[in-house]
């Protein structure tokens, strides 16, 4: 895949993309990412990309010109995002369609917005990575490249690994413990020192409902509800991708503790 990002600021990418699992998406051909400055792109001689917005208002905003010329000069065959908070939310069924692009574009606003004209003449998809305001589009664009880059095939090595990770699997994930055992006074989990895969397992479980459930409401309803069939069965036939049994039991018991 090919990622190409149009920015103002192309020097703040680089220590995000040379290291860790975007370095080596980049570095084994996985993922090609081009930094553009759209600087390069306007006529102004002082360099200028923003002017006053008409009706006035505080800010500046985004001038076509730069951006008309910049995103001719990439073309228009690809997809084109741009980051804003009035976008589509980037959710898991929304980075797994980018994923499968082999070209993407991502233009990074900066100052109070861009001129609307420049959205409705290349099509551009708005995508929203929360309800905040940042500076400029360029964190949210990094938040892109990184969650896109982990759904491309050699990216993770271990291609389930996305399946299992907090959130995708519509849980939040357990909480994790590594050595010493005992640590200032606290200690890990008996469970998890039992060599007892079947209890940990059910243990991570009980511990990824509980958390969700506290921390996420919205997600663990939407879990809830996803499973609502096989819990009102009183013996739920199971497939492959279930619940099982023992899971659907801690899920119901987890669910009505509000209602006791």
């Amino acid at each position: 895949m090919k990622i190409t990002v149009l920015t103002l600021f192309p020097d703040m990418f680089g220590a995000v993309l040379a290291d860790s699992i975007l370095g080596r998406a980049r570095s084994e051909g996985i993922l090609d990412v081009e930094l553009r400055n759209i600087r390069d792109y306007t006529l102004d001689k002082h360099g200028r990309t923003d002017d006053s917005p008409f009706g006035g208002g505080a800010g500046m905003v985004f001038t076509p010109e730069p951006c008309f010329r910049a995103l001719r000069a990439v073309g228009t065959g690809s997809r084109i995002l741009y980051p804003s908070p009035r976008g589509k939310l980037l959710d898991r069924a929304l980075i797994e369609d980018l994923a499968k692009e082999e070209n993407l574009v991502i233009l990074c606003g900066h100052y109070e917005g861009i001129d609307e004209r420049i959205l409705d003449a290349f099509d551009i998809e708005e995508v929203s990575t929360g309800d905040y305001i940042l500076t400029g589009g360029e964190i949210p664009a990094m938040t892109i490249i990184d969650a896109v880059a982990r759904f491309l095939p050699g990216v993770l090595g271990n291609e389930t690994s996305n399946d299992e990770e907090s959130v995708y699997s519509g849980l939040l994930e357990y909480p994790q413990y590594t050595k010493p055992r005992t640590f200032e006074g606290m200690d890990v989990p008996d469970v998890l020192l039992s060599g007892d895969h079947e209890r940990i397992r059910l243990w991570r479980f009980e511990q990824s409902l509980r958390l969700t459930k506290e921390r996420r409401p919205d997600l663990f309803a939407a879990f809830t509800a996803s499973h609502e069939q096989a819990l009102r069965a009183k013996k739920p036939p199971l497939k492959d991708g279930d619940l099982t049994r023992k899971e659907l039991a801690l899920l119901k018991e987890i669910a009505q503790e509000d209602d006791r």
